[in-house]
């Protein structure tokens, strides 16, 4: 019985180290994958950032010429605009300071309705 007993426990260690490798392979191999998860992610993430930062080159160099194309064209409007206000200083000039001088020099004394005179 001693005998049997000795073997089925040699049975039973040998069954555990057995078991205790497959865990411990177990281990290792969940480990890999975790890493290799890791990489393959770090790797879509690096692809991602080369795809947005080439669409946003992409639309910089795009749209990168029409600010020049928009800030020349608001310099000839403005200056379009400056020239019409001048010419429309130069016609009008007489005229209004003809007007002012006539109705600062044109005073008509009144007496206030609300002046008393006790």
């Amino acid at each position: 019985m001693a005998a049997s007993n000795s073997t089925g426990i040699q049975t039973l260690l040998e069954a555990e180290k057995e078991a205790s490798k497959i865990v411990q392979k177990a281990r290792t191999y969940r480990v890999q994958r975790l890493k290799d998860a890791r990489a393959e992610a770090a790797k879509e993430i690096e692809e991602l950032k080369a795809s947005k930062n080439e669409a946003f080159k992409n639309f910089e160099q795009e749209h990168a010429g029409s600010s020049d194309q928009t800030s020349h064209r608001v310099e000839v409007e403005t200056e379009q605009k400056r020239v019409e206000i001048e010419a429309a200083f130069a016609k009008n000039r007489e005229a209004v300071l003809h007007k002012l001088l006539d109705t600062v020099f044109a005073v008509e004394p009144k007496i206030h309705p609300n002046a008393r005179f006790d």
